[in-house]
């Protein structure tokens, strides 16, 4: 059956989307899903790590299990994003037969519904049909997305031929392959990433990224960008960040275009240092573009700044992800309980009594003003705030889990009314 498809948006807010596959495709889908407030079932029997936390986050219902035909019962969309025709095929039938649109990352033309090439500036959301050549979406998508990033002052009259039903958009301007990026993807909300961190990554041949990455970022890839999930990579930290460095370079030297998408900024605890002396040995040029780094982003998004005048005149980032009393430590707790500015604690909320009470014991006081902001500028944030003496057992009770950010200081209540 042929026709043009009819667009719509979907209000999904509560309503069950059942999602089949945890791969790469799945990855690239759920956040979105997920942004849209919907009821999202994951039926698979492995996810990528992004995935996995989604589902460890309790922001979806994971089956560790095949498809079953039961599973369609009470949905209303479907994304098949598998790689066995047969499956799929079987998925598209199930859904037919419930008079659910299904969507097949395989198979558009077996499809009842198509994923449209989307961007989004706030409140706005373009998505673009391409009569089926997802590379022609792509095309007139970033070129909208870039109309509405110079502004409403700034937007252009179409040229004489858009009306053509044969005029065919340009193809989306690519850098020049064999080159890294170690782009900073910031705090969480999509919106932070720089405006050439965004630039950069729509270039992109290939992108390394990992589970801190704002996923509404990947939904906006190209199909044909290959995604490398750094925090699949099947071995121990320094083994995983040896092949981390290995796929950076062996793209690059293919002459590809490589983004290292990472969370925060690359050169805040996130190893990009490394990295790009990897490429650097390698004879591969590199380019850092920062990013918005969650020690101060997550902080401002609860209400507190890490300086304030004639409250704090200095603010130190410390990685609390090794306790106070390991030999590993680099942290001298002692000295930074004697500071009296602001003190913001990353990776540390699996060791916050023990560095809670070492600052206590070495002289911070223990009614010092204190909180702790998890997923801090995203839509799931939430905060605790407490004290220096009791907040690891607020936390506790609260249920916060990590990422989460702990800021220690008097700024905690400076912009209280």
């Amino acid at each position: 059956m042929s026709g043009n498809p009819y667009p719509l948006g979907l209000r999904l807010a509560g309503r069950r989307v059942v999602v089949v596959g945890g791969g790469v495709v799945a990855t690239r889908r759920v956040p979105a899903l997920l942004d849209a407030g919907a009821d999202v079932l994951l039926v698979a029997p492995e996810l990528t790590p992004a995935l996995r936390a989604h589902a460890d986050a309790g922001r979806l219902r994971w089956q560790r299990r095949r498809f079953v035909a039961d599973d369609l019962d009470g949905a209303w969309l479907v994304q098949v994003a598998v790689n066995d025709p047969s499956a799929a095929a079987a998925i598209s039938e199930g859904a037919e037969e419930r008079r659910i649109f299904c969507v097949r990352a395989d198979d558009r033309v077996a499809a009842t519904a198509w994923t449209p090439a989307v961007t989004r500036q706030g409140p706005v959301t373009v998505a673009v049909l391409g009569g089926g050549d997802p590379r022609r979406a792509m095309a007139v998508r970033d070129a909208v997305r870039d109309l509405l990033a110079a502004g409403p002052g700034r937007l252009a009259p179409p040229p004489a031929d858009a009306g053509s039903g044969d005029a065919v958009p340009p193809v989306r301007p690519t850098r020049r392959g064999g080159q890294v990026a170690l782009v900073g993807a910031g705090p969480g909300d999509p919106e932070l990433i720089t405006v050439k961190g965004r630039r950069l990554l729509i270039e992109a041949e290939v992108v390394v990224t990992d589970r801190l990455v704002p996923g509404l970022l990947l939904d906006e890839l190209g199909s044909e960008v290959e995604l490398v999930d750094a925090a699949k990579i099947p071995y121990g930290p320094a083994r995983t960040q040896e092949e981390i460095n290995r796929i950076l370079v062996d793209r690059a030297l293919a002459g590809k275009a490589v983004v290292r998408l990472k969370g925060g900024d690359p050169y805040v605890f996130g190893r990009g240092g490394e990295e790009l002396l990897a490429c650097a040995g390698a004879g591969v040029p590199v380019t850092v573009v920062p990013g918005v780094t969650s020690a101060v982003a997550a902080a401002a998004s609860a209400g507190v700044p890490v300086t304030h005048r004639a409250v704090a005149h200095e603010f130190t980032v410390v990685s609390g992800h090794v306790p106070p009393d390991s030999s590993a430590s680099m942290v001298r707790w002692e000295h930074l309980a004697g500071l009296r500015g602001t003190l913001v604690i990353l990776m540390g909320l699996k060791n916050l009594a023990a560095i809670s009470a070492t600052l206590v014991v070495n002289g911070r006081p223990a009614q010092t003003p204190a909180v702790v902001v998890q997923e801090g500028t995203t839509g799931a944030q939430r905060t605790v705030r407490s004290t220096l003496g009791v907040v690891a057992a607020d936390v506790a009770a609260a249920g916060l889990r990590p990422p989460a950010v702990v800021v220690v200081g008097d700024v905690v209540g400076a912009l209280d009314s």
